[in-house]
């Protein structure tokens, strides 16, 4: 049977409004040798599965980034220490044995960095996430296993 020029049409336009399999841009961190040698093995024991999402790549794919869904969940380990950290009335919070520093952007998205560890990871959550910080927990004993406290 011959589908005809307009229902070939039809079926590629489909698959082009179909999910994509992009993977989400994501800033790659430059961090000491000693930091990126955390951040590899960090990388190696990162969960499959955060707040139900899968992970998948990023663009460009390093050992330094991760993404769960379509970037609502992207960690980046070996980042700067936040400025933020100096200042006293800044919010932090325990998810499981891991501290982490809270910083908000405009649209409400949450920005968690590690705090007493000898590479600093950033998680960022997409605004879906406000008032979410339970998918932290997740990273805890990967990070616990493999970012030595630094204290």
């Amino acid at each position: 049977m011959f589908l005809g020029p307009s229902v070939a049409t039809l079926l590629l336009a489909a698959a082009g409004c179909s999910a994509t399999d992009a993977a989400p841009s994501v800033t790659v961190p430059t961090p000491s040798a000693q930091a990126a040698t955390y951040c590899r093995a960090l990388h190696k024991e990162l969960p499959g599965t955060v707040a139900g999402l899968d992970r998948g790549d990023t663009a460009p794919e390093s050992e330094l980034t991760a993404a769960w869904g379509d970037g609502e969940i992207v960690l980046r380990c070996g980042v700067p220490r936040p400025v933020k950290m100096d200042d006293p009335n800044s919010k932090a919070l325990d998810a499981d044995g891991v501290e982490w520093m809270l910083e908000q952007s405009d649209d409400g998205a949450p920005r968690f960095t590690t705090t007493f560890r000898k590479a600093y990871v950033e998680v960022s959550f997409s605004p879906a996430y406000a008032h979410d910080a339970s998918p932290l927990a997740a990273f805890a004993r990967a990070v616990g296993r493999t970012v030595p406290p630094s204290l």
